[in-house]
């Protein structure tokens, strides 16, 4: 099958690049809070931010949230179709609906002009809690093929009007059933896919279910876009998304290798780590910075390294990639390492 391609401004999904989004958690009428939060949600990595559309006033306020910020927006619209065309012509870069719940085909038809006309891409968006009854009743005993089949639905209601600038996701708690409703998707549909655990939790539950199900579905080839779900920060979504690519080296940007440290650890390795990870928070080089605890860590076992350094407990060697360059007194320790640092992020030639 040949995957479609889809641009969302100068995005585009089914190119190879798997894009990390997240939602503000302002309210969109609040149109100051709203724009400071997607700045911050762009400055951690954000490729593209979606925003809550409830109401008309909701929607107004996209009138202004977009003449101050430079990422792609996508607006989250239920039930009300014209909060859709109102985002539309405020200057949305896609909508996320559900064509199922608009109202009639006269709704769902002036919806699909105006993203035509304005080459706006359609996300359906279902999740496990948006199964319509009929299908629940089908398919009691497999949510899998519950899921696969309201999809199907939504974008048949699409399609039957000749609109195909579609992405899809269908998302639910269960990472088990996750996989099996994102593998029949990407068999059945040649549309790009976006990907997420619905509701995944608290940061650190959430971080864990989120990673195991969207590593293993883009390891697969599937996946388009993603999205870490978590009763949190916008900010950590990011964070915990970049990583995921990282992890799979499906993007570059810093990596911490760093010890576990044990009862052979002499100085304050969490110290050093979490003042290094906050240094490189915000750093686009793909720089390899290892942190290790002892000799037995040392050097050779991080021997990819840009630049690392391991601790004893009066003084510690500072390598590069496995190659000691110096012996450094641990008083000094912080100081020196971090200078290190701060060169290997300005050199130009890495």
């Amino acid at each position: 099958m040949i995957r479609q391609k889809v641009a969302v401004k100068d995005l585009i999904f089914g190119s190879g690049k798997v894009f990390v989004q997240t939602m503000t958690k302002t309210d969109t009428r609040n149109v100051n809070a709203t724009v400071e939060q997607i700045r911050q949600i762009q400055k951690a990595g954000a490729d593209l931010v979606r925003l809550a559309v409830p109401d008309n006033e909701a929607a107004e306020s996209i009138y202004k949230i977009v003449k101050r910020v430079s990422i792609p927006l996508v607006a989250d619209v239920h039930f009300d179709y014209r909060l859709a065309l109102k985002a539309i012509d405020a200057g949305i870069s896609k909508i996320r609906i559900n064509p199922g719940n608009i109202g009639s085909k006269n709704n769902l038809l002036e919806v699909v002009k105006a993203a035509s006309s304005n080459n706006i891409p359609i996300r359906i968006g279902v999740n496990e809690g948006s199964i319509p009854k009929d299908l629940l009743g089908k398919f009691q005993d497999n949510p899998v093929d519950a899921l696969v089949s309201s999809v199907e639905r939504e974008v048949s209601l699409l399609e039957n009007v000749g609109f195909n600038n579609i992405v899809i996701s269908a998302k639910t708690f269960s990472v088990n059933l996750l996989l099996k409703t994102y593998e029949l998707l990407f068999e059945k549909f040649p549309y790009p896919l976006h990907v997420g655990v619905t509701e995944a939790g608290p940061l650190f539950q959430g971080t864990v279910r989120s990673s195991v199900a969207i590593g293993i579905l883009l390891n697969k080839g599937i996946g388009d876009t993603i999205r870490v779900s978590l009763s949190s920060s916008p900010i950590d979504e990011i964070r915990v998304g970049k990583e995921i690519l990282k992890s799979l080296e499906l993007e570059t940007g810093p990596v911490i290798i760093s010890c576990p440290t044990c009862g052979r650890t002499e100085v304050n390795l969490r110290k050093l780590t979490k003042v290094v990870e906050k240094r490189l928070l915000n750093v686009k080089k793909p720089l390899k910075i290892a942190i290790m605890g002892c000799a037995v860590n040392g050097p050779s076992e991080a021997k990819s390294a840009d630049l690392g350094i391991a601790c004893a407990k009066q003084f510690a060697f500072l390598f590069k990639y496995g190659k000691i360059i110096k012996k450094i007194d641990n008083d000094n320790l912080e100081k020196i390492f971090l200078d290190e640092l701060e060169s290997l992020i300005f050199q130009e030639d890495l």
